[in-house]
C-alpha cells in the first residue's frame, strides 16, 4: 500500500490534537448524525435486511476462498469483450502502468472518478510526477483537490468542511484549476453545486482519457460497475476515447445474481437511498458506444497477504458503504485525518493495518482507535466483525510484527517489544492461579489506597493520560461476602 499521509503522527497524537477542533467535531457531528438517521429509516423499510446481511456475506466469502478462479474468469472475459487487462503487484507498479497507458495516448489531462483505490496508491502524485494532471469530478473530492486538502471520509471525502468553507476554497482556488467561480457565490447549496458543475464541465468536454475505480466487477461477464449519486460518474465513464479502470481484486464477484444483493445493500447504507440515482456498467468496448480504448489494472497491494490472514481477511468483504464511520464514537469526535490513510474510521483501522503492516508508528496504533463497542458490526451491510479483527491485529503488535505465512497457517513474528506489558500479564496469572496471594494483595491494596496515586507512571502514563485509576474500595469482595453471606454464602448469616 502507499504510504500514509506526509508527516502524520500515530493516532493517539493526531486524534487529541482533533478533538481540540470546536469546528470540526461541529462538523462531523452533524453530519454523521444525520447520515445515521437516514440510514436507519432507509434499512428499516428492508423487511429481509439481516437475510440480505447474510447474503452479501457468504457471497463476499465464497469469493474470497476462490479468488484465483473468479479472477481468471474475469480476465477472460474482459479480454473476449474488446478490453485489456494488467495486473499490478503494488502501488509502484500500478502507477507506471497507469501512467504509461496515458502517456501512449499523448494527453497530459484526465478526469477521475471517485476511486479510493487510485487514492490508496497515491495515483494523482504519480501523474503529477510525469507532467499528467489529474481532476477529480466527485463534489467533495473537487473540494479536497482544491482546497490542496485529504480525505476524511470514504462517502463523504469533505465531510469536515462546512458550506462556508467550501465557498471560500472555490472562490479561491476555482480559476487556478480552470473556470473561476461566478461572482457574488454565496455558501447555498445550489450555488454551490452550479459552481461546480460549470467548472466541471468543461472539463467533461475535452477530456479525452477518463480513469475510474469499480465497486464491483462481474467475473461471469466482465462488466464493471460504478454507483454515485451525481452524474459525473456516467460522464467521466461515456465521455472519453480511453477509460482506465483501477481495481481492488477483492471487487470481484462471480454472477449478476450476486450483484442484485450488494445493489440492494449498498445503497442504503451509503447514502440511505432505495438505489443509487447512477448505477453506471460497462463490459470492454463497443463500436459506436462509450471508450474506444477500456484497461482494467487489477490491484493487489497487501491484498493477498490479507487474504492470508483467517481472522484478518475478513475487511476484504467491504464494500465502501462507510456506515461503521457514521456511528463510531471515536471517529465522530477525531475525524478521519487522524487515521492517517485512504480509509478512515473503524474499517480504515483493520485494512490499513493489514495491507501496509503494522512497523509504522501510525499502523501500529490504529487496532487501538476504538473503544471496541460493536456499533460497527451492527450496521456492516456484510457483517465485517470489526472488532474481532481490532483485538487481533492488538495481538499482532503486542507480539512484535506482522503475521508470517507458514503452510496452511498464519504465525507470528518474535516479539520484540512490551516487555512491561508481558511482564504484567506474567504476574497477573501467577497471582490469579495463587488464591491466598490474590487475597493478601486485595487486603492490602484495600488498606493502603488513600496512598494511591491518580495516574501511574512510566509506561503507564500511556493509558492514564487521559483517565484516571479507578479506587480501590475500602474492602475486598471476598471480606465484603464473608462478612454480609457467612462462609458458605449463606443468605441469613449474621452480619
Amino acid at each position: 500500500m502507499s504510504g500514509t499521509f506526509v508527516g502524520m503522527p500515530a493516532f493517539p497524537e493526531a486524534a487529541r490534537e482533533a478533538v481540540g477542533n470546536a469546528t470540526l467535531r461541529g462538523n462531523l457531528r452533524h453530519a454523521t448524525h444525520t447520515i445515521r438517521a437516514k440510514r436507519a429509516r432507509a434499512v428499516a423499510e428492508v423487511s429481509d435486511w439481516a437475510g440480505l446481511r447474510e447474503a452479501g456475506r457468504r457471497i463476499k466469502d465464497h469469493t474470497l476462498h476462490h479468488l484465483d478462479r473468479y479472477l481468471k474468469q474475469l480476465e477472460e472475459s474482459v479480454t473476449a469483450a474488446g478490453g485489456t487487462v494488467h495486473w499490478a503487484a503494488d502501488a509502484a507498479e500500478a502507477n507506471r502502468i497507469v501512467a504509461g497507458l496515458v502517456k501512449a495516448t499523448g494527453e497530459t489531462e484526465v478526469v477521475k472518478v471517485k476511486s479510493m483505490a487510485t487514492q490508496e496508491i497515491g495515483l494523482n502524485e504519480a501523474l503529477e510526477a510525469e507532467g499528467i494532471r489529474a481532476y477529480e469530478t466527485d463534489l467533495a473530492e473537487l473540494i479536497v483537490q482544491l482546497g490542496k486538502d485529504r480525505p476524511s471520509h470514504i462517502l463523504v471525502p469533505a465531510i469536515h468542511r462546512n458550506r462556508g468553507e467550501i465557498r471560500d476554497i472555490f472562490v479561491n482556488e476555482m480559476g487556478e484549476w480552470g473556470r473561476p467561480a461566478p461572482e457574488g457565490l454565496s455558501d447555498t447549496p445550489a450555488e454551490l453545486a452550479e459552481a461546480a458543475r460549470l467548472h466541471l464541465r468543461e472539463k467533461f468536454l475535452r477530456a479525452e482519457v477518463g480513469i475510474s475505480g469499480a465497486n464491483f466487477m462481474v467475473a461471469e461477464t466482465g462488466t464493471l460497475v460504478v454507483v454515485e449519486s451525481e452524474g459525473n460518474g456516467r460522464m467521466c465513464l461515456t465521455l472519453p476515447k480511453t477509460l482506465i479502470s483501477v481495481v481492488g481484486i477483492e471487487k470481484v464477484v462471480p454472477t449478476w445474481r450476486d450483484l442484485e444483493v450488494f445493489l440492494q445493500t449498498l445503497p442504503r447504507s451509503s447514502t440511505a437511498e432505495r438505489m443509487n440515482p447512477y448505477t453506471s456498467t460497462w463490459t470492454g468496448t463497443t463500436d459506436g458506444d462509450g471508450p474506444s480504448t477500456f484497461h482494467l489494472v487489477l490491484l493487489d497491494n497487501g491484498r493477498t497477504d490479507t487474504l492470508a490472514d483467517e481472522v484478518g481477511r475478513q475487511a476484504l468483504r467491504c464494500i465502501r458503504c462507510s456506515a461503521c464511520l457514521n456511528v463510531c464514537p471515536v471517529y465522530e469526535r477525531a475525524g478521519g485525518h487522524a487515521y492517517g490513510s485512504v480509509y478512515p474510521g473503524p474499517i480504515g483501522a483493520i485494512l490499513s493495518p493489514q495491507l501496509r503492516g503494522t512497523a509504522s508508528e501510525i499502523d501500529a496504533s490504529l487496532p487501538y482507535a476504538s473503544s471496541l463497542c460493536g456499533a460497527c458490526y451492527e450496521v456492516c451491510p456484510v457483517a465485517i466483525d470489526i472488532p474481532e479483527v481490532l483485538v487481533h491485529l492488538r495481538e499482532r503488535v503486542a507480539e512484535g510484527g506482522p503475521a508470517v505465512r507458514q503452510g496452511n497457517r498464519v504465525l507470528l513474528k518474535p516479539a520484540k517489544g512490551h516487555a512491561a506489558e508481558r511482564a504484567a500479564m506474567r504476574a497477573a496469572r501467577w497471582a490469579l492461579t495463587r488464591p491466598g496471594v490474590l487475597r493478601t494483595g486485595e487486603r492490602l491494596a484495600s488498606r493502603t489506597r488513600r496512598l494511591h496515586p491518580r495516574t501511574l507512571p512510566g509506561p503507564g502514563r500511556a493509558w492514564t493520560g487521559t483517565r484516571d485509576l479507578p479506587p480501590v474500595p475500602a474492602e475486598p469482595f471476598r471480606d465484603w461476602w464473608r462478612r454480609t453471606r457467612g462462609e458458605n454464602g449463606d443468605k441469613g448469616a449474621a452480619k
